[in-house]
């Protein structure tokens, strides 16, 4: 079983079950409720009378740490029997509680690497994310779980939290694997996908280019439309607005 050739910085953690008892086929996704660096974070993983770890971390600056080898079990989720098939994923938040546990561009994008990366190595052909907390375990159903199913805690946050649809079909994009439906609870029910198609997709503060400029997507990913007016639809990451004559519907 291999690493992340994306990481570049390690530090194992103690705290870890050395050789997991199940094949990994789940990917679990945590906020680290703080603006650590991969370093911080993993010296607080250093410490064994925290109990706790995560197979990666990922920065706001978008830099890849390991804590515990893919091989072994984290101890990240409160719930061994998820995190001995999960690969666990410690984001930093450059925004507080007050934002959902905002995270950066940077990291993001790397996390959308990082997870793209142990799909393709570990034979997850296809993301899968329906919000339901029933189907734990249910890989064929929904293989992507969250720590606040295990735990009274906000984790991984509303901002990533309701990121899970739109996280998997961008690594499904990748993995040439189809796009699924995003189920996230709090979707409106005209919620729907888009492919971006250009190169450069400028995202707007309204609904059209009198508004300015809030970003820019450069991936041709798949992203969840949450309100269209006229031409324009209002991404769901609260981002902004795109022109959805640079999309196809998936």
């Amino acid at each position: 079983m291999s690493n992340s050739s994306l990481v570049v910085y390690t530090k194992i953690s103690p705290n870890k079950t050395v050789n997991r008892n199940h094949v990994i086929d789940t990917i679990t996704i945590h906020c680290m409720a703080g603006n650590l660096t991969i370093e911080s974070c993993g010296n607080l993983f250093a410490d064994s009378t925290r109990g706790a770890s995560s197979n990666y971390g990922i920065g706001s600056d978008g830099r890849i740490g390991m804590y515990v080898e893919e091989k072994d079990r984290s101890w990240c989720s409160s719930s061994g029997s998820n995190d001995h098939r999960a690969v666990t994923i410690e984001v930093a938040n450059d925004g507080g509680e007050s934002t959902g546990w905002h995270v950066s561009d940077k990291a993001y994008n790397a996390l959308i690497d990082l997870v793209t990366d142990i799909c393709r190595r570990n034979g997850i052909k296809q993301l899968l994310w329906r919000g339901d907390k029933s189907l734990i375990g249910q890989v064929d159903k929904q293989n992507m779980t969250v720590h606040r199913w295990f735990a009274a805690k906000a984790c991984p946050g509303d901002y990533l939290y309701n990121l899970h649809g739109q996280i998997a079909n961008q690594v499904n994009a990748r993995l040439g694997a189809p796009a699924v439906p995003d189920n996230n609870n709090n979707d409106s029910g005209a919620s729907y996908l888009v492919r971006v198609t250009a190169d450069v997709l400028n995202i707007r503060k309204g609904p059209g280019t009198s508004y300015g400029i809030a970003g820019t997507i450069q991936d041709r990913g798949i992203y969840t439309i949450v309100q269209t007016e006229g031409n324009w639809g209002k991404l769901k990451s609260g981002a902004g607005w795109i022109c959805l004559d640079y999309t196809v519907r998936v």
